[in-house]
């Protein structure tokens, strides 16, 4: 199975598991009537909605490039990542309202304990599948399955955290313990969006790699430059799994096109290896345009 495959094939999933952890959430909320774990089911609708939308967004970035989108169709998934954000922002505000109503008139929970044990699987179910939506978004650059496994991960963290709060509710027989969980649900959800969302406009902004990234480029790039004098106005940006790289390397005004280009096609071909979805370009320009003095024994970026 190639990585393409097997990533489309865990977004199909994320919306069945999405599916299977609401419904196992609002049955212990149909149980308890707990207004901290009907804020934990209305978080999983968004869930549901945001893996859809990842689905649509990795199939959308696969396809080729095009007449109307001639560097690819990879920022698809930065507009899912974008709506998962905003839909968690209506979900908190849901979630407050109904906090509103619960504050009005508290009421003791029914059948506790079942409750909070289906709300328990269903955390756990969430974290396992989270840790792996995480594991491969990172590894194989995907922006919309790292941000619905990030914003899982984050609904395992509140759902452990009511159901700590509500069995202190149970114990001690304060009510109002469960509005107060919700409150503090639709805070740390509110928070998540806008980390979401934070992120996701970086990625449209045409946001250059790390610090570190960079640095490995600069060093594929030195040490696969051999008959090239110097390499200036390094430029990156990420466009969902891509990563786009362009520079200047400066040459001999002597040497011929067909020897420029095998230095250039050394180049790309060391980037790719390093990094499988890079699009390189590379411009050639004569030694009178070098930035730096001749006479050093590496090729030197500018």
């Amino acid at each position: 199975m190639t990585s393409k495959e097997k990533i489309q094939r865990l977004a199909a999933w994320s919306i069945a598991v999405a599916f299977g952890v609401m419904g196992l959430k609002y049955l212990a909320y149909h149980l308890t009537g707990s207004v901290a774990l009907y804020s934990d089911a209305l978080e999983s609708v968004v869930n549901v909605i945001a893996a859809a939308a990842a689905f649509w967004a990795i199939r959308v970035s696969h396809k080729p490039a095009d007449q109307d989108h001639p560097y690819g169709h990879h920022k698809a998934e930065y507009f899912s990542a974008v709506l998962e954000g905003v839909l968690i922002v209506l979900a908190a505000l849901l979630i407050l309202r109904e906090v509103w109503f619960a504050w009005q008139e508290p009421r003791a929970l029914e059948q506790p304990w079942l409750g909070l044990a289906i709300n328990g699987a269903a955390a756990a179910v969430n974290a396992g599948w989270a840790q792996l939506l995480i594991r491969n978004g990172r590894r194989h650059r995907y922006p919309a399955l790292l941000a619905d496994g990030q914003h899982i991960m984050t609904d395992v963290i509140t759902s452990v955290g009511v159901i700590i709060g509500l069995v202190g509710a149970v114990l001690t027989g304060w009510t109002i313990l469960d509005p107060a969980l919700a409150v503090i649900v639709a805070l740390n959800i509110l928070w998540q969006g806008w980390h979401v969302i934070g992120s996701s406009l970086q990625g449209l902004m045409d946001v250059a790699v790390d610090h570190e990234e960079t640095l490995r480029i600069r060093d594929v790039i030195s040490a696969n430059s051999k008959g090239a004098i110097e390499v200036h106005d390094l430029k990156t940006r990420i466009a969902g799994r891509a990563v786009f790289i362009e520079f200047h390397l400066v040459v001999e005004a002597e040497m011929s096109v067909g020897d420029s280009h095998v230095i250039c096609d050394r180049i790309e071909e060391a980037l790719k290896a390093e990094i499988p979805s890079v699009r390189v370009t590379i411009h050639v320009e004569p030694d009178d345009e070098a930035k730096l003095p001749k006479g050093t024994t590496a090729v030197p970026f500018a």
